[in-house]
């Protein structure tokens, strides 16, 4: 979080969103390994050889053809493109093309320290192998350096050349030192005496001063400077103070990046030197964790010092101004050991995320129009002014949530903190993977187990980049008297569950709740999700099963209304997606529906392939990433996909078959990728009631129309977009038509 500098120089620091957390569009060739284009199954098969330890497919006598697998590193690169393409829409609200922006670089921030790192790590020690798209672990990097490299340059341009200069249009002018004026300049320039330069520690290199540690994603200024009595030049690295907000308020409206305001004061730094030149640059460091779980006698010890490690990962990327002095970046290179193709030089400023501080402004009428969520019908109150009774609405039927739609505060929210507060509740069963800081469902669960009742808090505490945060709530929470566990060793703790053990008359009754999205009041209202509330009995005790297998010691592997990663879930997608061949085959109804965040599990691709050739048809809307080939002659004609980005967070996860008609619906917490569904704990609910799966069917076959704004995947691997009909009439966007579907319900007495 930024620090507010002073009322004088506000911009304030933005809630950013988690790293990699946003999206959006573009069209992307995404080729066969030799770039060419591939629209039949025979052209998929000349030279792959795809990785046999990865995924050995069960083939049954029916070979599919190599090379079916698109890149899942250049389907990603594609996938940020396509949040670029929304940050380059001049039709996307002007603060929203900021934010985009600021997200892109986000994005590709979290890209580079886990996935490239990995890839460097696995090459350099020789475990590298080729991937299931046929590319080898070299050609994968060259291609990412090369493609990144083009993105990064267009998101520079975007920044400098459009959105930009339609900011200073709108009043909102984004400047650099020599534009302030004089009165700006000397304002800036205390404000730098109290607030910046206390903070300051310049760094200099030379023989009794080794080259300092560059701190991942830091900004930093190269400065040289001269000595005017002996005439020797020396470097030295000024580090941005990371705590201080990114853009300054010079007067209203006008906003300098703190770094041109620190850099036009170096000789403050340096007193009796010359300052000759300076240059800003950025290291991106691998920054993925490595925690031997069997090793470790106490995972919560072993993570802490392996964050405290992972400040000194090696160098990925390393970002300079295009104008940097040749002398200075071959220092740069050779200090932090970085080659050529890792070097990014871009013109001014670095590092766009600091776009999040301006895109928060408050400028309503650039950004989209305002929503807020209400409360779920099933779940208002209309007769008082008190809160309903949760309890007992879900004792007369399930509720099905749809986030940021229905309010996440008033129903999963408030069925824990009514929990926490009731004399009969007697126990409640948690899963954690992120939460906000000050979190009311922390809060609740604290209240819980201080009034007496017996509260299990499942803490992940190795969900990527929030490990410190859960690291605190994790001792928060066992402080207060919550029994605190991690999981189960070697595997990650993903899926997201409540539930809640009530005294009723005689009875025990089990409430639950079964989601697609994070504990997290912040984020659910701006990621979309899915959520069941319900008092059905066999959801209740196969959360019982569950929870007893998180904390304690059980082999269970089958559940009545759940799959259950990593034992029963990929089969149990795959049992399906095969018994609608055989509904195909029998002249019944038969169709495969998929929603997910990332395709790229082979053997469920595999899966919809076989479908596809047998007829039935399959549609798949993802968000991210996708291996999957759609459209390939004899593979995949019968394969449609597709991707949907803007204001929300696409994030739901929801599996729909036609069974012969009467259709199965599932969702849950697991993407279709090999961490998903063999190193994590991941659950999808069955969807009972028939009105709900008939919703998410509407929602899925709304989300697949030609007549819907998305982006079509070619079997080339291209993606295109289709924002507009045959007349250019703008396309609805599916998450406009359920705002609108929202107010409209609520107007409606």
């Amino acid at each position: 979080m930024s620090q507010q500098p002073s009322s004088e120089v506000p911009v304030p620091p933005a809630a950013q969103p988690s790293v990699g957390s946003l999206a959006a569009h573009r069209p992307h060739a995404v080729a066969s390994s030799n770039g060419a284009a591939l629209s039949t199954a025979a052209d998929l098969d000349p030279d792959i050889d795809a990785d046999a330890d990865t995924y050995e497919p069960d083939t049954d006598g029916d070979e599919l053809p190599q090379g079916r697998f698109l890149d899942r590193e250049r389907s990603w690169l594609a996938f940020n493109e396509r949040v670029l393409e929304l940050a380059e829409d001049p039709s996307t609200p002007l603060l929203e093309r900021a934010n985009f922006l600021a997200i892109f670089a986000s994005n590709l921030d979290e890209f580079f320290m886990v996935r490239v790192a990995g890839l460097k790590r696995r090459i350099a020690t020789g475990v590298a192998t080729r991937s299931a798209s046929g590319l080898q672990p070299r050609e994968v990097l060259d291609l990412i350096w090369t493609r990144s490299r083009e993105l990064m340059a267009r998101h520079a341009a975007c920044y400098q050349q459009d959105v930009a200069p339609a900011l200073s249009d709108e009043g909102i002018q984004l400047i650099r030192w020599p534009e302030l004026t004089e009165k700006e300049q000397a304002r800036l320039f205390t404000f730098f005496r109290q607030r910046v330069f206390p903070v300051l520690t310049p760094l200099a290199v030379d023989p009794a001063h080794p080259f300092p540690y560059i701190s991942g994603l830091s900004l930093n200024l190269a400065v040289v400077v001269r000595n005017p009595v002996s005439g020797h030049r020396h470097f030295a690295r000024v580090k941005v103070p990371p705590l201080l907000t990114r853009f300054l308020e010079a007067s209203p409206q006008r906003y300098v990046p703190i770094e041109d305001v620190i850099a036009a004061h170096l000789e403050e730094l340096f007193p009796g030197m010359e300052v000759l030149a300076h240059h800003m640059f950025r290291v991106t460091r691998n920054e993925d964790l490595e925690v031997e779980e069997d090793d470790a006698e106490n995972l919560l010890q072993a993570l802490e010092k392996e964050l405290m490690r992972r400040r000194f990962g090696p160098p990925v990327r390393l970002e300079v101004e295009e104008a940097i002095d040749p002398y200075v970046l071959d220092l740069l290179v050779r200090e932090l050991k970085v080659s050529d193709a890792e070097v990014y030089p871009l013109p001014g400023p670095l590092d766009l995320t600091g776009l999040f501080g301006i895109a928060s402004l408050d400028r309503p009428e650039l950004k989209f129009p305002k929503f807020i969520a209400g409360t779920h019908r099933d779940l208002a109150e209309v007769e008082s002014a008190s809160a309903p009774d949760i309890f007992a609405a879900l004792r007369e039927r399930d509720v099905l949530l749809h986030h940021p739609y229905d309010s996440f505060s008033t129903s999963v929210q408030a069925f824990l903190e009514q929990a926490a507060g009731d004399p009969d509740v007697l126990a409640i069963k948690q899963t954690l993977y992120r939460t906000s800081g000050d979190s009311p469902i922390v809060d609740a669960l604290i209240d819980a187990a201080e009034s007496g009742k017996q509260v299990l808090v499942l803490v992940e505490i190795k969900a990527r980049f929030d490990e410190q945060a859960n690291i605190k709530w994790a001792r928060k929470l066992e402080e207060a008297g919550c029994h605190v566990v991690y999981g189960l060793v070697g595997l990650k703790t993903h899926c997201k569950l409540s539930l809640v053990v009530r005294q009723e008359s005689d009875i025990l009754r089990r409430y639950s709740h079964v989601g697609t999205g994070n504990y997290h009041p912040k984020t659910a209202r701006l990621y979309e999700d899915l959520g069941l509330l319900t008092a059905d009995p066999q959801v209740g005790a196969d959360l019982s099963d569950l929870f007893n297998r998180l904390s304690g010691y059980s082999r269970r592997e089958t559940y009545r209304r759940l799959l259950v990663a990593p034992k029963s879930l990929r089969d149990g997608l795959i049992s399906r997606i095969n018994k609608e061949i055989a509904n195909q085959r029998a002249g019944r109804p038969a169709y495969v529906r998929i929603k997910v965040n990332s395709m790229v599990d082979e053997a469920i691709i595999d899966a919809c392939y076989r479908a596809a050739q047998a007829g039935v048809p399959v549609d798949i809307w993802v968000r991210g990433i996708c291996a999957i080939r759609p459209g390939v002659t004899g593979l995949s004609e019968n394969v449609r996909v597709r991707s949907i980005l803007g204001r929300f967070l696409e994030h739901s996860r929801v599996f729909s078959f036609g069974n012969g008609g009467d259709p199965e619906v599932w969702f849950g917490s697991a993407d279709m990728m090999h961490r998903n569904l063999d190193r994590r704990i991941e659950a999808l609910v069955r969807v009972s009631d028939p009105a709900h799966r008939a919703a998410l069917s509407r929602l899925l076959e709304t989300g697949m129309a030609d007549t819907t704004s998305s982006w079509h995947l070619g079997p080339d691997g291209n993606w295109t977009r289709h924002a507009t009909d045959a007349e250019g009439r703008p396309l609805r966007h599916v998450q406009e038509m359920l705002i609108d579907a929202r107010r409209r319900r609520r107007a409606t007495p």
